[in-house]
């Protein structure tokens, strides 16, 4: 089958090229898949700055497609279903994050499109424990995308505790600050998103899925804004999702006396200068998001197939599984929210 191939450390070093088809054996799931996303993790990896890629690996966590094979120890999950399926491919099972299936802080982890073969492939094998079957009114498109919208989910109601009447602010207005904006607003909240210049268009994909207003900070002053809105008392929860420290201790100016503000972005360095000031005369509660966990994928399937979120609203650019460089050229220059490789559009 053809995939694209994270070959070596450093710069680039993928390709486009045959590797054999994997098998379902055991308690995995074969899927031929319709659509993955391009995440920023995936552009990390490209760079050679993403750790947790271990090349040789095909790349892609974003996904969803039609199983084509199961495993003999598979009972739940059928040839033939539309599915999606957590990042999760093995844990050591017996720490204390993995008795609460906080699968995501586990440090034995290994993940689809990290350390085992992901997405942007014709096919892959997923353990039946992460594997999801679709609901019927779903598009395999905006399925593709529960692993970002699960990360939305986990920060904004697991971890954020959001609740209706929330005043909301949102760092970032790429794929993550999308979703989480999406999740914010379907919760009740109001959300401010916060961005550049250079977001103009994003922005405008935020308006139409129900983002309040949408802040260029080159251009406005967010405080004022913030503060106007607000009776001068300040948001509610901010969402860092942008990955820019100076939006972290905006995030801090702008919270409301014990407020909270979540971190999803990963900063430039392991050690940043936070207004930890802040944090203590504020009594605010900060909190640190880390992608996603069992939990937030079933929350996440249930606002799918209310029709509460449609991730698919924030694809800008499709590119086919050859030509994946041209989707990661854009994704890079940051054209668009959301760049999708289509490998196979005949699914349904």
């Amino acid at each position: 089958m053809k995939a694209v191939v994270k070959t070596a450390v450093g710069m680039d070093q993928m390709e486009y090229q045959e590797i054999p088809l994997p098998e379902a054996t055991g308690d995995l799931v074969q899927i031929k898949i319709a659509y993955s996303g391009i995440c920023g993790t995936d552009l990390h990896a490209f760079k050679g700055s993403y750790p947790s890629t271990k090349p040789p690996v095909v790349l892609g966590h974003e996904f969803s497609g039609v199983v084509t094979a199961v495993g003999p120890e598979v009972k739940r999950v059928k040839v033939g279903d539309r599915v999606t399926s957590e990042t999760t491919f093995q844990t050591c099972g017996v720490c204390p994050m993995c008795k609460s299936k906080d699968y995501n802080l586990c440090g034995s982890r290994r993940g689809l499109g990290t350390q085992i073969n992901g997405s942007m492939a014709e096919y892959l094998v997923s353990r039946e424990e992460s594997v999801h079957i679709l609901p019927d009114n779903v598009s395999l498109l905006s399925a593709a995308l529960t692993e970002p919208l699960a990360c939305g989910v986990h920060a904004v109601i697991e971890k954020g505790n959001i609740q209706p009447g929330d005043f909301c602010v949102v760092f970032g207005a790429g794929a993550i600050g999308q979703m989480v904006s999406q999740v914010a607003k379907s919760q009740g909240a109001t959300v401010v998103m916060a961005g550049l210049t250079q977001d103009a268009e994003r922005f405008e994909i935020a308006k139409s899925c129900g983002v309040d207003r949408c802040v260029d900070q080159l251009s406005e002053d967010l405080k004022s804004i913030v503060m106007g809105l607000t009776d001068q008392v300040g948001a509610d929860k901010c969402f860092e999702c942008s990955g820019a420290v100076p939006a972290a201790n905006k995030a801090l100016e702008i919270v409301r006396r014990k407020g909270t503000v979540v971190q999803m972005g990963v900063f430039p360095e392991s050690h940043e200068c936070i207004w930890t000031d802040l944090i203590l005369h504020k009594e605010i509660v900060y909190v640190g998001s880390r992608s996603q966990k069992p939990s937030s994928w079933v929350k996440s399937l249930e606002l799918l197939a209310a029709g509460t979120v449609v991730p698919e609203k924030i694809v800008t650019s499709f590119d086919s599984l050859e030509n994946w460089r041209n989707g990661f050229d854009k994704m890079m220059r940051g054209e668009g929210a959301k760049g999708v490789i289509t490998c196979d559009d005949t699914l349904k």
